[in-house]
């Protein structure tokens, strides 16, 4: 907040008539002087203070959203023509959501039913996974098991997978992953076989590598239309930045 708070008071006394002053060009009595007056100044007029805060905030954010369309234009061949990741949704959607996602986060766990209901409820979405398994091993076990069925099984049967990931509780491991696949009405053993091969091993050294040319960090993630959304956003707030998407 103090670091804030200073850059603040920067864009307050430089981005104005003050800003000709050459406080470099005062001696250390005019100088003293100076941070008096702008010490007593803010002690009086606080909200001046607030005000700058808001401006420097919005100038941030500005420049973050400006980043983040250039990431996403430049990345756009990987985040919405790969040949590996799974498409949902409307195929001939006139908004892609491409989400970023661990099966053991609980933000994604959360955001999972209101990014659903968003696509079925919408109809025009075309839907893009990007596995990125980040909290741990048992994170990448979940990875594989959902990029082998894809792969090796179908997409509708990765649908289904994809669904009871984001609801598991519990350890994942081999035997448990084994028992969902059976409870889906899927043959485990291809599945498992081929959780570590070398096209499963592309995939999510491919997604990995594009979350870092995004800056991604954290899951979820998303990018909808051209936008970047860094976090979970309630169901609401999607159909906004959608809206928005469809009117630009």
């Amino acid at each position: 907040m103090k670091r804030l708070i200073i850059c603040a008071i920067a864009t307050l006394f430089l981005s104005g008539p003050i800003a000709a002053l050459d406080i470099s060009a005062m001696n250390d009595t005019e100088r003293q002087v100076f941070r008096q007056e702008i010490r007593a100044y803010l002690l009086e007029n606080p909200e001046v203070l607030m005000e700058a805060i808001a401006v420097l905030e919005q100038r941030q954010q500005q420049a973050q959203t400006t980043d983040d369309n250039s990431l996403v234009a430049t990345n756009a061949q990987a985040l919405f023509d790969d040949q590996h990741s799974y498409r949902g949704g409307n195929p001939d959607g006139d908004v892609t959501v491409v989400e970023f996602l661990d099966y053991r986060c609980g933000y994604c766990k959360r955001a999972h039913p209101e990014v659903t209901e968003l696509i079925n409820s919408d109809g025009n979405i075309r839907y893009i996974v990007k596995e990125l398994p980040i909290l741990g091993e048992q994170s990448v076990l979940a990875s594989r098991f959902a990029i082998s069925v894809l792969q090796n099984v179908s997409p509708e049967a990765y649908a289904k997978v994809h669904d009871a990931l984001m609801s598991f509780r519990g350890d994942i491991s081999n035997a448990s992953l084994k028992r969902l696949a059976k409870s889906l009405d899927l043959e485990p053993g291809v599945i498992m076989a081929a959780m570590d091969s070398d096209a499963v091993n592309a995939v999510i050294a491919e997604n990995r590598l594009l979350a870092q040319r995004m800056q991604i960090s954290g899951t979820p993630s998303f990018v909808m239309g051209a936008q970047m959304v860094r976090g979970y956003v309630p169901l609401d707030g999607m159909r906004e930045i959608v809206a928005s998407a469809r009117s630009k």
